[in-house]
């Protein structure tokens, strides 16, 4: 089997995966994500979570998920499930451990949610809430009025966001709680934890301010554009190591190697 060259190995950092494991902890991230703990341990409301898509609302969720699953009931619908009869199904399996193959509607959800008792209210994470429908996410509303479950729903910042904001959620909604895109010196930070957790030492040496800042004016300091990025950079990188290696500079990332990576992702037009 052939060794991975140095790139292939920082390639596979920036795979775009949501993996609670690859959570980088940047300082206004973790502000958001010590108030999201801390609103769970507060009175039962709705909990929001949102930003613009690649802001990590995703990846915050899951980490969420493992912090608390071996302390609480906690269940998370990463991929929304916007059959009405199919999500009270599974919510009703996943809270309640209750197994049907009959139908359930909003109203025998309540009847057997009424059965259950937690000295502690469950948690559910729900991402891209902005699939569901209207009509659903009133529903999660009134369930989360009964107090029995707890739920955080995280969407994009769009028009879409307004189902959520309207009055009859807003005064339902305990904190809402907004996801930005990084600045340079924060996307930085970013590119170099990851590089190093996953001891890529030598390539995390070669980011500097000059062509993070290059990075950032690609990718607008979004994590998933940054993540596609440098997958394609070091993809590039990977093939001059290994057919042109003294073209590589090891002292720093090469700003024409950024360039056709951005030619590549499309995030500079040529």
């Amino acid at each position: 089997m052939q060794n991975k060259n140095l790139f292939d190995s920082s390639k596979e950092v920036f795979l775009d995966v949501v993996d609670a494991n690859a959570y980088v902890q940047l300082d206004r991230v973790a502000i958001v994500y010590k108030s999201l703990m801390e609103a769970i341990k507060k009175p039962l409301k709705m909990i929001l979570l949102f930003g613009k898509p690649g802001t990590g609302k995703s990846m915050m969720l899951s980490r969420i998920y493992k912090e608390l699953h071996d302390r609480q009931k906690i269940v998370l619908y990463q991929t929304p499930i916007t059959d009405e009869d199919a999500f009270f199904r599974s919510l009703a399996r996943d809270v309640f451990d209750y197994i049907t193959d009959e139908p359930i509607h909003f109203t025998r959800f309540n009847e057997l949610a009424a059965q259950y008792t937690f000295e502690t209210p469950p948690v559910v994470l729900l991402d891209e809430a902005q699939m569901y429908s209207t009509a659903l996410l009133e529903k999660i509303r009134l369930i989360s009025d009964t107090r029995q479950i707890k739920f955080i729903i995280s969407l994009h910042k769009t028009e879409q966001e307004d189902v959520v904001a309207k009055e009859h959620f807003q005064s339902r909604i305990w904190e809402a709680q907004e996801l930005l895109n990084a600045s340079a010196a924060e996307l930085k930070i970013y590119i170099q934890k990851k590089l190093l957790r996953s001891n890529c030492f030598d390539v995390a040496n070669m980011f500097n301010d000059k062509n993070v800042r290059w990075i950032h004016a690609l990718t607008e300091g979004n994590y998933r554009n940054t993540n596609k990025l440098l997958f394609a950079l070091f993809s590039i990188a990977s093939w001059y190591e290994e057919n042109q290696p003294t073209q590589i500079n090891y002292t720093a990332v090469n700003r024409k190697m950024i360039e056709m990576a951005g030619i590549e992702t499309g995030f500079i037009n040529a």
